[in-house]
């Protein structure tokens, strides 16, 4: 049947960036769907694990900083010695930064592009080789944005790390699909999340934005829900490098 094969049942979820948000909407609904999960936060997690709890799922909490690089083998590593293998990653934590071009900082663009972008590719690699090693196939879906397509207006580095993860979704498709690892990207439209507070709370920019949705609303986390269980399951085995927006009808307007 083929709601069979959007069935995660014993299969082991890294969802980055887990503890709120788009993150912690996705992170449950894997756990729905029947995964474990592991939480990566540079936060706490423990509303998001006891959800994933009351689900009857088991939830591996990992405190990481991943403006760098250095911690990704150790949560592989951590996550494969706890749940004895992974099967999915869910590349979702990242940071943005406000201002004119002409006044962005180095700094502001090393921060974003590090954590977006250069995290995003090692972590993918590093769960791409633990899949190859476990001879199983795997899934990885990155979180693009609209800003994957579009220019944005005063956040340079987001636009710039976006619109290279669609890319590199793209690239590493190509090379990975031979070893039965999909990797695809969801691109969320505008969500009720931190990073879109300042534009909720702008009056005129809040309004602006709602006109142009054929939806009429902002997006929540659940509506990421359908599109990250379907990538990760194997109801997706045949789509490769493909970057699914879920943006109320956004980029249709």
């Amino acid at each position: 049947m083929i709601l069979d094969s959007f069935k995660l049942e014993g299969k082991v979820a890294i969802v980055t960036g887990a503890s709120t948000g788009l993150g912690q909407g996705m992170a449950i609904a894997l756990a729905e769907a029947g995964a474990h999960i592991v939480g990566i936060s540079s936060g706490t997690m423990g509303e998001t694990q006891q959800k994933v709890d009351r689900l009857g799922r088991r939830f591996l909490a990992i405190r990481a900083d991943l403006t760098s690089t250095e911690p990704v083998e150790h949560i592989i590593d951590e996550a494969t010695e706890h749940f004895g293998r992974i099967d999915i990653l869910v590349n979702n934590a990242g940071i943005i930064r406000r201002e004119d071009a002409l006044n962005f900082s180095e700094k502001d663009w090393d921060d974003v592009i590090d954590i977006n972008l250069k995290t995003v590719f090692f972590f993918s690699q590093a769960a791409a080789r633990k899949f190859i090693e476990q001879g199983s196939g795997g899934k990885i879906i990155n979180i693009a944005s609209m800003l994957s397509f579009q220019g944005g207006i005063r956040v340079p580095s987001y636009t710039a790390s976006k619109s290279a993860v669609t890319g590199i979704t793209k690239a590493l498709a190509n090379e990975w699909a031979k070893f039965n690892i999909n990797v695809n990207a969801i691109a969320p439209g505008y969500m009720i999340t931190n990073n879109t507070a300042p534009l909720r709370a702008d009056e005129s920019r809040s309004s602006a934005i709602l006109e142009r949705i054929p939806a009429g609303r902002w997006g929540r986390p659940e509506d990421m829900k359908g599109a990250v269980v379907f990538l990760a399951s194997g109801a997706a085995d045949y789509v490769n490098g493909f970057t699914l927006a879920v943006d109320g009808g956004w980029l249709a307007r």
